[in-house]
C-alpha cells in the first residue's frame, strides 16, 4: 500500500524581529525623560520643603526675641519705670517721651530680627545650594552612567575587540534601547567581519593554488632545451603575466587582511625594519643606478612585524621604481619625535602635481590617472601601505618634492 508523502514542512521563521512590539501602555514607559522630570522636581521640591521650614524656625526664633518685654513698671503711684532693652526709658520721663522712646525701641528691635532673620537665611541657601549641587551632581552621574559604559564598550570595539557586548540591564528607556540597538549592531558586525576572514582564508588557497601549478608547468616547459623558441618566448610571456596575478593576489588578500586592526602586537624596531627592506631593494636600485641612503635611529613601535617590514618595503620599492634614470637617490630615515615613531622615505623622480596626491592611495591607481598594467607593480603598493598604517593607529602623508619626486612620511604611536 503506498503511502502519502508528507507535505513540505514550512521554512522556520527568524529568530529576531526587527519590529519591537509596542508596550499595551506606552506613555507609562520610564523614559529618561519622566525619571529626569521626577527627579529634579522632587529635588526642587525637597529643597523648597527644607528652606521653608528652616524658614518658619528662624522666623519664630526672631518673633520670641521680639515679645521680650521692653520695660518695666517699678512704682505704678509716680509711673517709675526701668527698661534693659531700651536704654532711652529712664525715670522722670514725660508722656511723649516715653511714648517715643517705646516706638524706637521697637523699631530698634524689629530692624535687629529682620536682620538676624535674612543673614541665617542667606547661610541656610548657601547650605542647601552646596547640598543640592553635591545631590545633584551624583544623581545625574548615576543616570549618566550608562552612557559611560556604552562609550567604553564602543572603544573596546574600536580596539578590534568585537566579542565585547554592552548588555546593559536596568529600566526600558532610550539609553537601555541605545545599547541594546548597539549590541545588535556589534553582533551583525561580528558575523560580517567573521565571514570576510573565512573569505580570505578560503580564498588564500583557492586563488594561489592554480597559479602555482600554472607557473610549475611553465617552468617544466621552459627547462626543457629542446622546446622551440617561439614556444619559450610565449612561455617566458605567460610566466610573467602569472607572477603578475601571483602578486595581485597577494595583494588583494594583504590589503584585506590589513583593514582590520592588529590585535596581536609585539615590539619592532622600525629601523631594522627600514634597513631590511633596503637590503631587498638594494639590487634593484643598483641595477636603476639609484643610491640609497639614510640614517636608521631606533624607533620602537608596538605591531606586527610582518606587515611593518610591508610599508618600508612597498615604499622603498616605489621609490626606486618610480625614480630618473641618471642620479637619482633615495633616502631612508627613522627616528622618534615627539613621542612617535617616523619613517620618511624621499626620492627623486617625475614631478608630482599636489591635486594626484590622493589618487596614489587609491587601489590599482598611479600618477595621472595610469591603470595596471605596466612592470612597475599591481598598483596596490600604497594602498596596502595605508591600510597597515591604519591598521597600526598610524598616519601616512605624502608631499611633492621641489624638483620632482616624493616625500612619504609614516607616523606610528610607540
Amino acid at each position: 500500500m503506498a503511502t502519502t508523502p508528507a507535505p513540505p514542512q514550512a521554512p522556520p521563521k527568524p529568530t529576531w524581529d526587527p519590529r519591537r512590539a509596542e508596550p499595551p501602555f506606552p506613555w507609562l514607559r520610564p523614559t529618561i525623560r519622566i525619571r529626569l522630570t521626577l527627579l529634579y522636581g522632587g529635588m526642587f521640591l525637597i529643597a523648597g520643603i527644607l528652606l521653608l521650614s528652616i524658614i518658619y524656625l528662624l522666623a519664630a526664633q526672631a518673633i520670641n526675641t521680639g515679645n521680650e518685654p521692653l520695660f518695666k513698671i517699678v512704682d505704678g503711684r509716680e509711673l517709675q519705670v526701668t527698661s534693659e532693652n531700651c536704654p532711652a526709658i529712664k525715670a522722670g520721663l514725660t508722656i511723649s517721651q516715653f511714648n517715643e522712646a517705646i516706638s524706637e525701641c521697637i523699631d530698634s528691635q524689629r530692624r535687629v530680627a529682620l536682620d538676624d532673620l535674612l543673614s541665617r537665611s542667606l547661610l541656610a541657601l548657601l547650605g542647601l545650594a552646596i547640598i543640592a549641587f553635591a545631590f545633584g551632581y551624583a544623581m545625574a552621574g548615576r543616570v549618566l552612567s550608562p552612557l559611560g559604559r556604552i562609550t567604553r564598550t564602543a572603544r573596546a570595539v574600536a580596539g578590534s575587540d568585537l566579542s565585547r557586548r554592552i548588555e546593559l540591564d536596568g529600566p526600558d528607556d532610550e539609553l537601555k534601547e541605545l545599547a541594546d540597538t548597539f549590541d545588535e549592531m556589534l553582533e551583525r558586525l561580528q558575523r560580517a567581519f567573521t565571514a570576510q576572514q573565512r573569505f580570505v582564508g578560503n580564498a588564500s588557497h583557492e586563488l594561489r593554488t592554480p597559479l602555482a601549478i600554472n607557473r610549475t608547468l611553465l617552468e617544466v616547459h621552459l627547462s626543457d632545451p629542446n622546446a622551440p623558441v617561439e614556444l619559450q618566448q610565449l612561455g617566458k610571456t605567460l610566466l610573467a603575466t602569472n607572477e603578475r596575478s601571483e602578486q595581485l593576489v597577494e595583494g588583494l588578500l594583504l590589503l584585506a587582511r590589513s583593514d582590520n586592526q592588529i590585535v596581536e602586537r609585539k615590539p619592532v624596531d622600525l629601523a631594522e625594519v627600514a634597513e631590511q627592506a633596503v637590503d631587498q631593494v638594494h639590487a634593484e636600485a643598483a641595477a636603476k643606478g639609484v643610491v640609497i641612503r639614510g640614517e636608521q635611529k631606533p624607533a620602537v613601535v608596538q605591531g606586527n612585524g610582518v606587515l611593518l617590514e610591508r610599508i618600508a618595503l612597498n615604499l622603498v620599492q616605489n621609490a626606486v621604481r618610480y625614480n630618473i634614470p641618471d642620479d637619482g637617490w633615495v633616502e631612508v630615515t627613522t627616528e622618534i619625535q615627539h613621542g612617535q615613531a617616523v619613517l620618511v622615505v624621499s626620492n627623486t623622480g617625475p614631478v608630482v602635481p599636489a591635486y594626484e596626491i590622493d589618487n596614489l592611495f587609491e587601489p590599482f591607481r598611479r600618477l595621472r590617472t595610469e591603470r595596471t598594467g605596466s612592470d612597475k607593480g599591481v598598483g596596490l603598493g600604497l594602498s596596502i601601505v595605508r591600510s597597515v598604517v591604519r591598521a597600526h593607529g598610524g598616519h601616512i602623508a605624502a608631499q611633492p618634492r621641489e624638483g620632482g619626486g616624493l616625500v612619504m612620511r609614516v607616523t606610528l604611536p610607540v
